[in-house]
């Protein structure tokens, strides 16, 4: 059954035909198509243009396609897309009635209803995918509050920090990534239908109830721009970028600090992988995918922009090349995700590893404070810092080693007290400014982290 061919004489080419074909990929709509379809059958019975028979008579008719789709019994018969599978569906169902479900709808406003309606939806399984990725960082940096281990800034030696800290920073930068989708399902949530082909209905349709029927909260104000508008699906493409950014990262910092040289933390077995050659090997396999899924995701958003740049006002046929990208990045999150929680879930750190790879050179920052506090401005405590932690290298000693007289050469503000400044611990908690590494602040950011979650999940 095709929903357009009345004025045509001559059979769509084959090649043609599989171009033109989305069911293949579109099917996934099927029960936001459906649910389209029972709202709208209530706005007609309400305008009159249904009988309250028909109208029961195509609900029960829909609702039995619904079932099949969900059974996998239902029956393909070359069908163009969604909209027109579940109409030939529902025609050999009802009957004549069901002709009428199309009154002053097109699958333009159609699509972009049953777009909006299926990604509101799996918007809601990101987030809360990402909130056990969240919770998962969360339950590990509790478990190892006090745990220090070296900072890095450029892969080099930087500050000691906790572990629970740098777990933290990892948490926040999700957080973002949530109220990224929240913006994203607000602007989502935003009903098309009623806007015809690109001039509107010209039946008295209540759009602002049909809307509410879909838990939508707004109707779209201008009818050409709303079956043209794909800003919802770019918007949730770059936010899936941005996720796909901050896993990526992770997982590359994971794959170094589980490496050789620095050993911090170790990887369950069940995300690693071995080798076909060497029976020694352990890869981080899981967490390469993920970095490597994040190219994916990226690809999805380039193409979509790309698809989007240049088309002309209202609705070409160009549109729909988003849903592909859509499905697969919806997709790759679905996978990923649960597997990067089961991989922070698994994670044993090494303190020893970590305390090994402390060196009393990344106190030299304390070093020129311990001169700030005595009156020294801070860019001479630099310098004169600096010069010390030469002299150390030269001598082949570690910073904390160094002589009274030699600190008192470079700055007669140097007393015995200074020797105080080379303990990590005390160098972590002097940290204690909000957003700080200090165990104090650690505990203040996993106590806000924790409400965070709890928001979200009575959301």
């Amino acid at each position: 059954m095709s929903l357009w061919g009345g004025r045509f004489q001559d059979k769509i080419d084959d090649l043609m035909k599989q171009l033109n074909d989305s069911f293949r990929f579109d099917r996934r709509l099927y029960a936001a198509d459906i649910r389209g379809s029972v709202a709208y059958a209530g706005a007609l019975s309400d305008t009159g243009l249904l009988t309250d028979e028909e109208c029961q008579s195509i609900i029960d008719g829909l609702e039995q396609v619904r079932q099949e789709f969900n059974e996998g019994s239902f029956q393909e018969a070359n069908d163009e897309d969604i909209h027109t599978a579940v109409e030939r569906r529902l025609t050999e169902i009802v009957g004549p009635a069901a002709g009428k479900l199309h009154t002053g709808r097109s699958r333009n406003d159609q699509v972009a209803t049953d777009l909006r309606l299926w990604l509101i939806e799996q918007i809601g399984i990101v987030q809360s995918d990402l909130a056990a990725v969240q919770a998962a960082l969360i339950d590990k940096a509790e478990g190892h509050l006090d745990l220090i281990m070296p900072g890095y800034t450029h892969l080099q030696p930087a500050q000691p920090v906790l572990f629970s800290h740098w777990l933290m920073s990892v948490f926040w930068a999700f957080d973002r990534d949530q109220e990224r989708l929240d913006d994203c399902k607000r602007r989502t949530a935003v009903c098309p239908l009623g806007s015809g082909a690109l001039s509107g209905t010209p039946f008295p349709i209540d759009r602002t109830a049909l809307a509410a029927e879909l838990g939508m909260p707004a109707i779209s104000p201008n009818s050409m721009d709303a079956v043209s508008d794909r800003d919802f699906v770019a918007e949730f493409l770059f936010a899936a970028s941005l996720i796909g950014i901050h896993i990526s990262r992770l997982a590359e910092d994971l794959i170094i600090m589980s490496g050789p040289g620095r050993r911090f933390v170790t990887l369950g077995e069940q995300y690693t992988t071995g080798s076909s050659l060497m029976p020694q090997k352990r890869n981080p396999d899981s967490l390469e995918l993920v970095r490597g899924k994040t190219g994916r995701i990226l690809g999805a958003l380039v193409g979509l922009l790309t698809v989007l740049k240049g088309l002309p006002s209202t609705y070409n046929k160009d549109l729909q090349e988003d849903k592909e990208p859509l499905f697969d990045t919806a997709d790759t999150l679905a996978m990923v995700l649960p597997v990067l929680a089961g991989v922070i879930g698994s994670l044993v750190p090494s303190p020893d590893a970590m305390r090994g790879a402390l060196d009393m050179a990344m106190l030299a920052t304390d070093l020129a404070d311990y001169l700030v506090d005595r009156g020294v401005p801070f860019r001479e405590a630099h310098h004169i810092t600096g010069h010390l932690v030469r002299r150390a290298e030269e001598q082949g000693i570690t910073l904390d080693q160094l002589p009274l007289d030699v600190l008192q050469a470079e700055s007669a503000v140097f007393d015995a007290d200074a020797a105080a400044i080379f303990d990590f611990e005390r160098a972590v908690s002097r940290r204690a400014a909000p957003g700080g590494t200090a165990p104090e602040t650690a505990r203040e950011q996993i106590a806000q982290a924790h409400k965070c979650l709890v928001a979200r999940n009575r959301a």
